[in-house]
C-alpha cells in the first residue's frame, strides 16, 4: 500500500549544482539535504522544505522537464510568486485550475515546477 511520496526527482545536466543550489535554498527557501557520500559522487543534489523532498540527479543526455512537472503547494502564493520574481525567476499565472491559485516557474536548467495554493470558498451570510 502506498501511503506517502517520498521525493520527487528532477534530472539536471552535470555540473550545474551551484546553480542548483543558488535557485533551490536562495530562490524558492529550500533546504539542501546531504545526499549519501556513495550518491554524492555521481553528482546532483537534494532538497527540502517540510515534508517536501527534490532530488535533481545528473542526466547524461539532459533534456528540462517542459510539461511533466512537481506540485508544490504553498501559503500565501502572492508574496511567494512576488520573492521569486524579485530574484529573478519567471512567474506565469494560469487561472485554469478550479479551486486553486497557481503559478509557474522554471529552474535554472529549465525544468518546470508549478506552485499553487487552494482557494478557500466564500461562506455565504444568513
Amino acid at each position: 500500500m502506498i501511503t506517502a511520496v517520498d521525493h520527487v526527482q528532477l534530472a539536471v545536466p552535470a555540473g550545474t549544482e551551484d546553480r542548483l543550489r543558488a535557485y533551490y535554498v536562495g530562490v524558492l527557501g529550500m533546504t539542501e539535504i546531504p545526499k549519501p557520500p556513495v550518491l554524492a559522487a555521481r553528482g546532483g543534489c537534494w532538497f527540502g522544505a517540510g515534508a517536501v523532498q527534490l532530488h535533481l540527479g545528473v542526466e547524461k543526455d539532459f533534456r528540462p522537464a517542459k510539461k511533466a512537472h512537481p506540485g508544490l503547494r504553498v501559503t500565501d502564493i502572492e508574496a511567494y510568486a512576488e520573492r521569486l520574481a524579485a530574484r529573478g525567476a519567471p512567474v506565469t499565472w494560469d487561472d485554469n485550475l478550479p479551486g486553486h491559485r497557481r503559478f509557474y516557474s522554471s529552474d535554472p536548467v529549465g525544468n518546470r515546477l508549478e506552485f499553487l495554493e487552494p482557494v478557500r470558498p466564500s461562506g455565504r451570510g444568513g
